[in-house]
Parts: structure tokens; C-alpha cells; sequence
């Protein structure tokens, strides 16, 4: 009953895709997902291409189910990552970003299904004619950087603009969401939030239990991070970056960059060319490029060390609605059963009233 075109691309039992979220989607997550029959998406963006390398195969020590890998489509050695995920025979390339056309070209020659993630008609427009075989529309109630559309108007936008199966995001969670969405047009759905709030997700407890007590308003979209709009949870840190003036930020954010650099051992050059490459692909002056620096150190310091006080929490609107923590094996389970109980009786419906 739920087997759709996502499924027969990715060699997956069900149309539910785990996103790659930045030092949340770790080999346990991913395989946990892939072997309950989901897409899982191992997170390689945050990491180097040797850690990249030893991710994939983690998971693979763990499941032997097909699973993804999302990179950053700015990335400067982008096309050196895609060689990677062919060498090791990664099923299907995510991104964040849009890669340039000659690293789809290039993945797709190799075999590998290429999906990248976008938040508006125009970006879906563009992939499509690039040959990507699928696109994630991602609404405005999603979390991390986000579009300003919502998700039950830029999905059935998508489906009509592009010839390629459309996967929906933003606002996802449970059985019904997956019929919505199904309904729509589009061939699955793909979560974050509902993901890392799982068992087996590896964020720290106190992290998570953040995220549990927060209502449906308990998030901001804003761009004083990284000068591009993300949706985060209101924590204290956040609400004090919003009231902090440019000049301050940007000395925090030039800590920021030092603390990367010591912690990652990326070099002061390589991290000058995405630097680069982000005021290129995004058009953000200096100043934003600098506070860009944040980023990865605040995603660190919540979703691997569990400081709230230091960390930002990217978070779909869709956390305010969960109450639980259950397994991915269960999660995926629910959200199949519930699905399958909402076309049965979508049906009995259309039944009743052929009867009447």
C-alpha cells in the first residue's frame, strides 16, 4: 500500500527518509533507520573525508540496507567527497545545497540516485533540468536553514513544476503526515527533528529533553547565525544573540572560527575557500561569512558535547508536538500502521459514497 517511487529508488521497504543533520545523523542513526526499512542519510557535511570514510563503513558493519550520505553541495572538494561515496558504494547522494552540475553528472554515471534538498519552485527547476533523480521540498516549518514557504504550499508547487519524484519535508511526523503528503503528490517524507528525537539517536539526553518541553512557538527562524535563515529553538543563547549588535557578533564569531579550526584541524586556507565559496553561492558579505564560523562550533557544543547554554539546536516546528522517544524500528513502524489505517479508511469513504 506504501510502496512508491522513493522506494524503488533507494531500495528501501518504505517511503520515510532520516535527513542529514550535522553531528545528529551518526552511524548509529543511519543504520538504525536503514534497517527499520527507512532511507537513512549519514551526516558527512561535519565531517573530513577520512571520517567520512570510516562513518560509511560503520554503518555498513551494522546494517547491510541501502543508505545515503549528504554532503554539502558548496563544499570545495565536493567532487572529491562524491568519489568517496562511489568508491564505497553509497546507494544515494543528498544535499543540502545544490552540487555543481558535473558532480551530479559525474554521481549519477556512477550509479548513485542524487537527491538534493530545496525550498523553492525555481531551485526544483533547476536540479530537474541538471538530471538529479529526485528532490526533497523542504517548507518553511522545517528546521536548520529554511525557505519562508510552507510546506503544504511548496510541495504541491514542486510536484507540478518537475517531471522527478518529489519527497516531503518540513512538519513531519507521524502516519497522517506521510498520507498528506502522499496526497500532495509527493512519493515519501523526510525528517529531522522526529528523528533525532529517537532512542537511537546519540544527542545527549539533556539535549533532547530541550527539545520535549518545548510548545509549537518555541522556535525562531533567524539569520544572526550564519547570515542565512535557519530555524532554531528559542534557547537563552540564541534570544541574546538576536539583541547583540553586528560588531559584537562578529568578535564572537572570529572566537568562533579559532575554535573550529583548533577542534576540526581544517587549515586557515581551506577554511578561507569555503569562506568563498559561501559569499558566492549565497551572496552574504564579509561580516556574514565571518559569523558563518559559528556554525559548526554551536552545532558541536549542543549535539555532541550537550551544552545548550553554548550550542544552537536546529529544530523543525514539528518538535513541539512530540512527547516521546521511541526507537527508530518503532518509529518508522507507527508511522507505517498509522498510514496504512488512514488510506484503509480513506477508502471506506470513497466506497460509502459510490453507495449512495
Amino acid at each position: 500500500m506504501l510502496r512508491t517511487a522513493l522506494c524503488e529508488l533507494a531500495g528501501v521497504r518504505f517511503p520515510i527518509v532520516q535527513t542529514g543533520m550535522g553531528y545528529v545523523s551518526g552511524p548509529g542513526l543511519t543504520a538504525a533507520t536503514a534497517a527499520a526499512g527507512g532511507l537513512g542519510i549519514l551526516a558527512g557535511a561535519t565531517l573530513t573525508l577520512d571520517e567520512t570514510r570510516e562513518a560509511i563503513r560503520a554503518v555498513r558493519e551494522r546494517t547491510d540496507a541501502p543508505f545515503g550520505v549528504n554532503l554539502r553541495g558548496d563544499a570545495p572538494d565536493v567532487l572529491e567527497r562524491g568519489e568517496l561515496l562511489v568508491r564505497e558504494g553509497v546507494r544515494v547522494a543528498s544535499f543540502a545545497l545544490a552540487p555543481p552540475e558535473r558532480v551530479i553528472r559525474r554521481l549519477k554515471e556512477a550509479g548513485l540516485v542524487v537527491v538534493p534538498s530545496v525550498g523553492a519552485r525555481r531551485h526544483a527547476e533547476k536540479v530537474a533540468a541538471w538530471g538529479v533523480d529526485a528532490v526533497i521540498a523542504q517548507g518553511g516549518e522545517g528546521g536548520g536553514h529554511t525557505g519562508a514557504v510552507p510546506t503544504s504550499i511548496l510541495v504541491p508547487q514542486v510536484v507540478d513544476a518537475v517531471d522527478v519524484p518529489v519527497i516531503a519535508a518540513g512538519g513531519f511526523r507521524d502516519g497522517r503526515g506521510l498520507v498528506a503528503a502522499l496526497a500532495q503528490g509527493a512519493v515519501g517524507v523526510a525528517m529531522g527533528t522526529r528523528f533525532l528525537l529517537t532512542s537511537d539517536c546519540a544527542v545527549p539526553d539533556a539535549v533532547k529533553a530541550e527539545y520535549l518541553r518545548r510548545g509549537v512557538d518555541g522556535t525562531v527562524v533567524t539569520s544572526v547565525l550564519d547570515g542565512v535563515p535557519q530555524r532554531v529553538l528559542r534557547t537563552e543563547l540564541v534570544e541574546r544573540l538576536l539583541r547583540e549588535r553586528a560588531p559584537r557578533r562578529a568578535v564572537r564569531s572570529v572566537r568562533s572560527a579559532r575554535g573550529f579550526h583548533r577542534a576540526s584541524g581544517i587549515s586557515w586556507s581551506a577554511m578561507v575557500r569555503e569562506g568563498l565559496a559561501m559569499r558566492r553561492g549565497h551572496g552574504l558579505g564579509w561580516s556574514q561569512v565571518l559569523m558563518a564560523a559559528n556554525t559548526p562550533m554551536m552545532l558541536r557544543a549542543s549535539m555532541v558535547e550537550g551544552r545548550v547554554d553554548a550550542g544552537t539546536l536546529a529544530s523543525g516546528q514539528v518538535a513541539g508536538v512530540i512527547e516521546d522517544l521511541p526507537s527508530c524500528e518503532e518509529l518508522i513502524e507507527g508511522i507505517v500502521a498509522e498510514a496504512e489505517a488512514v488510506l484503509t479508511r480513506l477508502a471506506g469513504y470513497g466506497g460509502s459514497a459510490g453507495n449512495e
